[in-house]
Order: structure tokens, then C-alpha cells, then sequence
């Protein structure tokens, strides 16, 4: 019998992509988004949520168990970006990325919990970053809202596990997809002392994401993982030295890291 996939945020990018990878291997998939312009594309089946509204998600995941009458599996990956000086950045914008990033995840699980553990089966895969790992200059707060969903997983995956739901992070690293182009850019003001800085490093964060990695990869990885009885806590997929880089921030000197981080950024 097939398996059920909700992936929240697959219209575009890296969800987009593992939709359509997973419905190519048998699985019957449905793919949210705020506002769907399709009711199925590419073998993706749209429902609306709006991962910042309890009720939206209620009456999405409502509309998925009706019909398919189970959730297999949870695919995380809602999600927006932000980048500018922590000083500069507005209040309400940081709360809005922590609603979004953050307290939308935990409130779709919370809401497919329930018919898991009735059905004592699960598997919930959590999209983080590996900018989760470590805090990177001008993405302090997106890096914020990733790697506290890295540790709310280690937390919720002990819970949860005596109901034989198995929870899961899978990191990306830089991928060609549009988060640069919906992300939200504090201005580089000109009268800004950061001006020179954050404008340099806006404009690298923005190349990095160009030259990104193909989102194929990433479903890939995700159907691997999806695979396994036992999964580990933490999935990263990305460029060597990207990985590489978190493995660094455990060895080296706390100092010694953040001079490497600056001298990355040319700040």
C-alpha cells in the first residue's frame, strides 16, 4: 500500500523538488502552500496552510486524513529567509521568520501527531540548515530560527519515540532555489554603519545561492532517509567544506572559528 507524504511548503525549491522525486518512487504525496494555484502538478497534490494559522493547518491536515485516511510522513520544509544587521532589523520581522521558520513546524507536528500515534507509526523529517550550526554574520536570526528547530528535534525525537515515530533533521547547505529572491533584505542604509560590510556579504550570500547545489540532491538524500528504521539525529547535505565546517567548529578554539567565518565574509 502506498505511503502518505505531506511536505509543507512545496510549491518551489527544495520541496518542490522532493515532491516530485518521491511521487516518481510511489508514494502519494501532498505539497502545501499559502495560496496553491494548482490542485495537482507534476504528481504533487496541493492543500493550503499557512504554517503561522493553527486553523489553516488543522483544516489541511483534516483534508489529507480524510481523504488518504493516514500520514506517513511529515516533510518539514516551510520555511523564509532574512538577512541584515541584527540591530537594523525590525522587531516584527523577527518575529515573523521565528513564526514561520520556527513555531510553524512545531505547529504542523503537533497537529499530525495525533493520528501517528493512533496508528502508532510515523516519520517526521525536519528541514533545517546548516547555517543551524553556527552564527553566521548578517543571517544571525535565520541561523537562530534553524538551529532551534535542530534542537527541539533532539528533545521531541526522545518523546515521541515510545509511540514509534521516528523524527529526523536533514541540513542544506546552499541550493539553487529562490529563498534569496523571497527572503526578507533589511536595506543597506546609507547612512548605516554597516553599510559596507553587510552590502559586501549580501551580495556573497546571494552568489553562493546562484551557484548553489541542484534541490534534486536534496530529495534524494531525503528518500535515503526516509528509508531507515533507525534513523540518526542530525542529516547534513551540502558542499565538502560546507560540512566540513561544522565538523571545524567542534575542534577548533572558539576564536580561532569566528576568524575563519570573518576572513569567509571578508569582514
Amino acid at each position: 500500500m502506498a505511503k502518505t507524504v505531506l511536505i509543507t511548503g512545496a510549491s518551489s525549491g527544495i520541496g518542490k523538488s522532493i515532491g516530485e522525486f518521491l511521487h516518481s518512487k510511489g508514494y502519494i504525496v501532498y505539497g502545501t502552500s499559502r495560496k496553491p494555484k494548482h490542485k495537482e502538478h507534476n504528481g504533487i497534490r496541493f492543500v493550503a496552510l499557512d504554517v503561522t494559522c493553527a486553523e489553516s493547518i488543522k483544516a489541511a491536515v483534516t483534508e489529507v486524513l480524510d481523504a488518504e485516511g493516514k500520514i506517513d510522513y511529515l516533510i518539514n520544509n516551510a520555511g523564509m529567509g532574512i538577512t541584515g544587521p541584527i540591530e537594523e532589523i525590525p522587531d516584527e520581522e523577527i518575529q515573523r521568520v521565528f513564526n514561520t521558520n520556527y513555531f510553524g513546524a512545531i505547529r504542523v507536528i503537533k497537529a499530525v501527531l495525533p493520528s501517528m500515534r493512533t496508528q502508532q507509526e510515523g516519520f517526521i523529517i525536519n528541514i533545517t540548515s546548516i547555517a543551524g550550526y553556527m552564527g553566521l554574520p548578517y543571517r544571525g536570526i535565520y541561523s537562530a530560527t534553524k538551529g532551534a528547530l535542530e534542537l527541539t528535534t533532539e528533545a521531541f525525537r526522545m518523546e515521541i519515540k515510545q509511540f514509534n515515530i521516528r523524527m529526523t533533521n536533514v541540513a542544506p547547505g546552499d541550493f539553487a532555489t529562490n529563498i534569496a529572491a523571497g527572503r526578507y533584505h533589511a536595506p543597506v542604509k546609507e547612512n548605516s554603519p554597516y553599510k559596507k560590510q553587510y552590502g559586501a556579504t549580501l551580495a556573497l550570500m546571494d552568489e553562493h545561492v546562484d551557484e548553489g547545489q541542484d534541490p534534486l540532491l536534496m530529495a534524494k538524500k531525503v528518500y535515503r532517509v526516509m528509508q531507515k528504521k533507525n534513523p540518526t539525529i542530525h542529516y547534513k547535505v551540502g558542499e565538502w567544506l560546507q560540512k566540513f565546517s561544522i565538523a571545524l567548529k567542534h575542534i577548533l578554539p572558539d576564536k580561532w572559528y569566528e576568524r575563519m567565518l570573518m576572513k569567509h565574509y571578508k569582514l
